[in-house]
């Protein structure tokens, strides 16, 4: 940092003012992580001066000899993490390996059967907003109304009425475990091919602490920066039958030259995940979160589905008369950071929304452990429960910043 503080001062003071933000607070978004020191040497290395357009072996630059090496240790040890028979770690970002599935298998205009984006799904599972709603015949499923959980049969006789090319399933606000078996069973009768998206929970389903997909559906695409811990950027995982047709999906279909320091700090992370410590983390990543659900069902707040079997929590918040952003920018003040969320039947704006997303990703690589959890819930439900009063919530404020400084983000 002392030379960017020489080049470039007003970056470098940037820099710092999120550094302070991240030690000092508590970072509850169910989509980001702490990445280790390696991680982050590796995305900060001398690996991004070269351009390696291409695969290894078959680039289209010479002087690629050592990043070939490089990609094919990240693309050999995310298949050994999760028994893949084929891997392609080149996505820049979780929506563009959804992208590079679609591009493979889809024509223009043909039906891509998804979760709606207000009820646990993504926009690049067919939102109007996304290429996916614009290049596609977008249908799609929900949460049954009283369980708030997924119903396999409806979502089948969906599927056999609608005809999809794909039915993706995973979510990215979905609290339960998704039946990826019951999926592929529903798409084969359909006659169409599945995508499993696991961005928010690949940690998970690589450690056994949420069943897998891979091997199981079609294909199985995920990012690397959620509970698997890694740098920003995405994958693809799918038998070897679909390995030419993805690969010349995301090249040269839809990215040039791969991003190789990121290519670089995947293939850390997946050496990471194959620890057996890492199994150890995911299964605290769960622990804490049903944790702070449980604290917060004992302030009287109501979790939709009731309660949470992954790493997020959320969190309905229409009895308490307050709004998904309010909330987030009251627990904000308090040093804690969440995001606002759509919740099933929402009837408000995706600006407002009237839910909160939870996530102990973060918080657990710092690691905090079920004690902690339960200071946290009930610091989230003291502002939720009170939210205009002011001094406490700057009391809070100060709790947190001590809370948070007994677990630094790099220890070493």
């Amino acid at each position: 940092m002392s030379h960017l503080s020489e080049t470039d001062r007003e970056i470098a003071d940037i820099i710092e003012k999120e550094r302070l933000r991240q030690v000092n607070g508590l970072e509850l978004i169910a989509s980001e992580n702490v990445v280790s020191r390696a991680v982050l040497e590796a995305m900060g290395s001398i690996m991004t001066n070269k351009y390696a357009e291409g695969y290894p072996g078959k680039r289209y630059y010479g002087g690629c000899e050592f990043h070939d090496m490089a990609e094919d240790l990240a693309r050999n040890r995310l298949k050994q993490l999760f028994g893949a028979q084929h891997s392609n770690v080149q996505p820049h970002s979780g929506t563009q390996a959804n992208m590079a599935v679609y591009f493979a298998f889809m024509k223009l205009g043909e039906t891509l059967m998804s979760m709606k984006l207000t009820q646990g799904g993504h926009l690049s599972h067919g939102s109007p907003v996304s290429f996916t709603g614009k290049f596609y015949r977008v249908v799609q499923y929900g949460v049954d109304p009283e369980s708030e959980t997924l119903d396999y049969g409806v979502i089948g006789e969906m599927a056999r009425k609608e005809k999809p090319r794909i039915i993706v399933c995973g979510a990215s606000a979905y609290p339960r475990t998704i039946d990826f078996k019951a999926f592929q069973d529903i798409a084969d009768d359909s006659g169409a091919y599945c995508m499993a998206d696991i961005a928010h929970i690949a940690g998970l389903c690589a450690t056994g602490v949420h069943p897998t997909s891979v091997g199981v559906t079609n294909f199985t695409t995920t990012t690397t920066h959620k509970t698997l811990r890694g740098p920003r950027g995405g994958a693809i995982m799918c038998n070897s039958e679909y390995a030419q047709a993805i690969d010349k999906a995301v090249f040269p279909g839809m990215q040039g030259g791969p991003l190789m320091h990121t290519i670089t700090a995947k293939a850390v992370c997946f050496h990471e995940a194959l620890r057996p410590s890492f199994r150890d983390y995911s299964r605290q990543v769960v622990k804490n979160a049903k944790t702070i659900a449980d604290t917060l069902i004992g302030h009287g707040l109501r979790l939709v589905s009731g309660g949470t079997d992954n790493h997020l929590i959320l969190l309905d918040l229409t009895d308490q008369k307050i709004t998904g952003l309010e909330a987030e920018i009251a627990l904000g003040k308090a040093g804690i950071t969440v995001n606002k969320n759509t919740i099933p039947n929402e009837n408000r704006s995706p600006f407002v929304t009237s839910g909160l997303r939870i996530g102990t990703p973060a918080i657990t690589s710092r690691g905090m452990k079920e004690e902690q959890m339960k200071i946290i819930g009930d610091y989230i439900a003291t502002v939720i429960k009170d939210i205009n009063n002011t001094g406490r919530i700057e009391s809070i404020a100060e709790e947190v910043k001590s809370l948070a400084a007994r677990y630094s983000l790099y220890p070493d």
